[in-house]
């Protein structure tokens, strides 16, 4: 696990990851990290996750408690991106109320992308709107949108076009992705295909 110091105008924080359930147990959770589920039954989550093959959480941690958290896992079992053996998703990046404009999630994603495994990947963000937290940030759907794209823009993730049902719901949802330097060129071209159903089947042998 890594640890990188952050300074914030309330004071040092500390990145780290990917961490080991074992040590997110010791750890509460921020009470104000409730855009998914209730803190308590999110840091349940999170050590789910930090158990899968390929899940990873990396935290923003303020003395023994959560301010912020970023996750990384294999797509939704639902999901057409499950059938691509290379593709992991970001699954929720999520920064308390009391600290943000501190660039934490800029510095949760920095510190993810500095592990070599992420080369291996095809990262995806599915981006779906009614997980926005609007109300604290006092920003509509679209500036909301611009705030995320140009956020995951800086680890070098770019929108992409798509039919995935989960993104045509509503039109602000996005669809990004990041391809790894040592992605072979069949599963680019594989994840090519299964951007849009039609040619997904075809392509796969899974129509």
């Amino acid at each position: 696990m890594k640890q990188v110091a952050h300074q914030t105008p309330k004071g040092v924080i500390f990145i780290e990851g990917p961490c080991p359930s074992s040590y997110l147990a010791e750890i509460e959770m921020n009470s104000k990290l409730t855009n998914f589920r209730p803190p308590d039954k999110q840091k349940e989550a999170l050590m789910m996750i930090a158990d899968l093959p390929e899940g990873m959480i990396y935290i923003a941690r303020d003395d023994k408690e959560i301010v912020g958290y970023v996750t990384f896992h294999e797509p939704d079992e639902c999901s057409r991106w499950i059938k691509h053996p290379r593709v992991i998703e970001l699954g929720g990046i999520e920064i308390s109320a009391d600290w943000r404009r501190c660039r934490i999630a800029e510095n949760l994603l920095q510190l993810a992308f500095s592990n070599p495994i992420m080369e291996n990947y095809i990262l995806i963000t599915m981006e779906i709107c009614w997980h926005w937290d609007t109300s604290n940030t006092k920003l509509d759907l679209w500036s909301y949108q611009k705030a995320l794209t140009k956020l995951f823009g800086t680890i070098g993730m770019k929108r992409i076009p798509t039919d995935d049902p989960d993104i045509i719901e509503h039109p602000a949802n996005v669809l990004m992705a990041r391809i790894g330097h040592k992605v072979a060129k069949k599963d680019i071209s594989l994840f090519e295909a299964m951007k849009f159903k039609n040619r997904f089947g075809d392509a796969a042998g899974l129509s």
